[in-house]
Order: structure tokens, then C-alpha cells, then sequence
């Protein structure tokens, strides 16, 4: 597969299905099995305390890095599963699984701390789209769009 980065959304014919001239634009996804969590509120004093959110903050860092998590600078869709709660019953969790999170942590949080993870500087980043649900299981799942000449 004959595949390329494109430089923006634009980029991306309107009715592109309805043209076999133009190429082909597929999603490419990611999936990693790290528990998502938001970018806790950090202090000086965090530098030297212990504190058990900046500790799991910063194992969650940790653990992105060794898997070696990869963001394009654009054209991306993460998607963060986040699991129900154990205490939930059977048919609950039937019935949220897949569904939109709509609670704590803010997407823009959860986003916040990939990025830091991933990037020193996460300037070069200019277009994301940013999706939570709720899973059985914490996932992160990153999606990029690419066209391929010969599909």
C-alpha cells in the first residue's frame, strides 16, 4: 500500500468515494492498552513529595513512552476508552459500554497529558480530534488519515 501523510484536512476531496481518479483515504488506528488519565494539577512541591496522583501521573508517562506511542502532528482521531467503574451491575455496563464519557477527566486533560508524555514540546501539534468513551477496559486508541495512491 502506496500511502502518504496529508498536510491537512483539506486536503481531502468532499466526495472523494464518488471518484475513483481521486485516491483512496483511509484511517490508519493504533491501539494501546494504557489506562487514560488526566494531567493532575502540579505544585513546586511536587518536585520532592510523593504525591500518589503525580506518582501514577508519572508512571502513566513512563509507560506511554515505552510503548513507543506515536501522535502525527495532524489529521488524527484519539480516542480515549475509559473503563466503568467495577461497582457498576451487568446491565449497566452493558448499557454505557461504547457510549460517550461525559464525567471527569476533561478530554482536554486526558489530551494534555498524552501530549506531555509523548513531546517535550507539542507546538508542531495543530489538528486533533479528541473522543472518550466508555469501555470495559482503558484504552487509547489513535486513528491518523492518510491516502494511498494504489488501495
Amino acid at each position: 500500500m502506496d500511502c502518504q501523510r496529508l498536510s491537512s484536512p483539506a486536503e481531502i476531496p468532499p466526495n472523494h468515494r464518488a471518484f475513483p481518479a481521486f485516491p483512496r483515504v483511509v484511517q490508519i488506528m493504533k491501539v494501546y492498552n494504557i489506562l487514560p488519565m488526566g494531567k493532575p494539577r502540579m505544585t513546586r512541591a511536587d518536585k520532592w513529595k510523593k504525591r500518589p496522583e503525580v506518582m501514577r501521573y508519572r508512571a502513566f508517562c513512563d509507560h506511554v513512552r515505552l510503548l513507543g506511542v506515536e501522535l502525527p502532528e495532524a489529521n488524527s482521531h484519539v480516542t480515549f476508552i475509559l473503563p466503568m467503574p467495577q461497582s457498576w451491575s451487568k446491565k449497566k455496563r452493558l448499557e454505557y459500554n461504547g457510549k460517550p464519557h461525559q464525567g471527569k477527566p476533561d478530554f482536554d486533560n486526558l489530551m494534555k497529558a498524552l501530549m506531555d508524555a509523548i513531546f517535550e514540546d507539542d507546538a508542531h501539534i495543530w489538528d486533533a480530534r479528541v473522543t472518550k468513551l466508555w469501555g470495559e477496559e482503558g484504552k487509547i486508541i489513535i486513528g491518523e488519515i492518510v491516502r494511498c495512491e494504489h488501495y
